[in-house]
Protein backbone atom coordinates (compact mmCIF):
# COMPACT_ATOMS: atom_id res chain seq x y z
CA UNK A 1 0.00 0.00 0.00
CA UNK A 2 2.80 2.76 0.68
CA UNK A 3 4.73 1.64 -2.59
CA UNK A 4 1.54 3.01 -4.31
CA UNK A 5 1.71 6.22 -3.10
CA UNK A 6 4.95 6.68 -3.19
CA UNK A 7 5.11 6.04 -6.61
CA UNK A 8 2.30 7.91 -7.54
CA UNK A 9 3.75 10.63 -5.42
CA UNK A 10 7.24 10.59 -7.28
CA UNK A 11 5.67 10.14 -10.47
CA UNK A 12 3.81 13.32 -9.76
CA UNK A 13 7.13 15.17 -9.09
CA UNK A 14 8.54 13.84 -12.17
CA UNK A 15 5.94 15.16 -14.24
CA UNK A 16 5.79 18.43 -12.67
CA UNK A 17 9.55 19.03 -13.19
CA UNK A 18 9.28 18.78 -16.41
CA UNK A 19 7.34 21.52 -16.99
CA UNK A 20 9.23 24.23 -16.01
CA UNK A 21 12.41 21.78 -17.87
CA UNK A 22 10.25 22.08 -21.26
CA UNK A 23 9.70 25.95 -21.12
CA UNK A 24 13.55 26.62 -20.24
CA UNK A 25 14.48 24.55 -23.00
CA UNK A 26 12.59 25.63 -25.66
CA UNK A 27 13.71 29.38 -24.26
CA UNK A 28 17.44 28.62 -24.20
CA UNK A 29 17.92 25.79 -27.25
CA UNK A 30 14.63 25.86 -29.07
CA UNK A 31 12.52 22.65 -29.91
CA UNK A 32 15.77 21.63 -32.29
CA UNK A 33 16.64 20.03 -29.19
CA UNK A 34 14.02 17.71 -28.92
CA UNK A 35 16.34 14.51 -29.67
CA UNK A 36 17.72 15.14 -26.12
CA UNK A 37 14.39 13.86 -24.79
CA UNK A 38 14.20 11.27 -27.11
CA UNK A 39 17.67 9.86 -26.08
CA UNK A 40 16.61 10.04 -22.47
CA UNK A 41 13.57 8.95 -23.04
CA UNK A 42 14.97 5.63 -24.73
CA UNK A 43 17.60 4.94 -22.07
CA UNK A 44 15.23 5.44 -19.25
CA UNK A 45 12.56 3.02 -21.22
CA UNK A 46 15.92 0.53 -21.56
CA UNK A 47 16.65 0.80 -18.21
CA UNK A 48 12.88 -0.22 -16.84
CA UNK A 49 13.30 -3.09 -18.50
CA UNK A 50 16.38 -4.19 -17.42
CA UNK A 51 16.05 -3.27 -13.52
CA UNK A 52 14.85 -5.65 -11.27
CA UNK A 53 13.61 -3.53 -8.35
CA UNK A 54 10.08 -2.91 -9.21
CA UNK A 55 9.93 0.90 -7.42
CA UNK A 56 13.12 1.70 -9.38
CA UNK A 57 11.57 -0.01 -12.93
CA UNK A 58 8.24 2.24 -12.81
CA UNK A 59 9.98 5.15 -12.24
CA UNK A 60 12.29 4.75 -14.99
CA UNK A 61 9.20 3.71 -16.93
CA UNK A 62 7.75 7.30 -15.87
CA UNK A 63 10.63 9.16 -16.55
CA UNK A 64 10.62 7.60 -20.02
CA UNK A 65 7.35 8.18 -21.00
CA UNK A 66 7.73 12.47 -19.45
CA UNK A 67 10.44 12.59 -22.00
CA UNK A 68 8.34 11.49 -25.04
CA UNK A 69 5.62 13.46 -23.93
CA UNK A 70 7.86 16.22 -23.51
CA UNK A 71 9.14 16.71 -27.37
CA UNK A 72 5.58 17.12 -28.71
CA UNK A 73 5.54 19.40 -25.59
CA UNK A 74 8.26 21.14 -26.80
CA UNK A 75 6.95 22.18 -29.96
CA UNK A 76 3.69 22.90 -28.45
CA UNK A 77 5.59 25.85 -26.39
CA UNK A 78 7.30 26.94 -29.87
CA UNK A 79 3.72 27.40 -31.18
CA UNK A 80 3.17 29.48 -27.29
CA UNK A 81 5.67 31.60 -27.34
CA UNK A 82 4.88 32.34 -31.62
CA UNK A 83 1.22 33.59 -30.53
CA UNK A 84 3.37 35.67 -27.44
CA UNK A 85 1.78 33.83 -24.49
CA UNK A 86 5.52 33.19 -23.49
CA UNK A 87 8.61 35.10 -23.63
CA UNK A 88 10.92 34.77 -26.73
CA UNK A 89 14.54 34.61 -25.96
CA UNK A 90 16.14 37.78 -27.57
CA UNK A 91 19.72 36.50 -27.97
CA UNK A 92 18.63 33.58 -30.24
CA UNK A 93 17.66 33.98 -33.93
CA UNK A 94 15.01 35.68 -35.68
CA UNK A 95 14.04 32.57 -37.04
CA UNK A 96 11.32 31.29 -34.37
CA UNK A 97 10.32 27.74 -35.86
CA UNK A 98 12.73 25.29 -36.14
CA UNK A 99 13.08 23.72 -39.48
CA UNK A 100 14.81 20.61 -38.77
CA UNK A 101 12.93 18.13 -36.96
Amino acid sequence: MIYSILIGFAAFLVIGSFYPIVIKTEYYFSARSWWVFLVVGVVSLGASLVVSNIYCSTMLGVLAATNFWAINELFEQEDRVAKGWYPKNPKRDNSLKSTNV
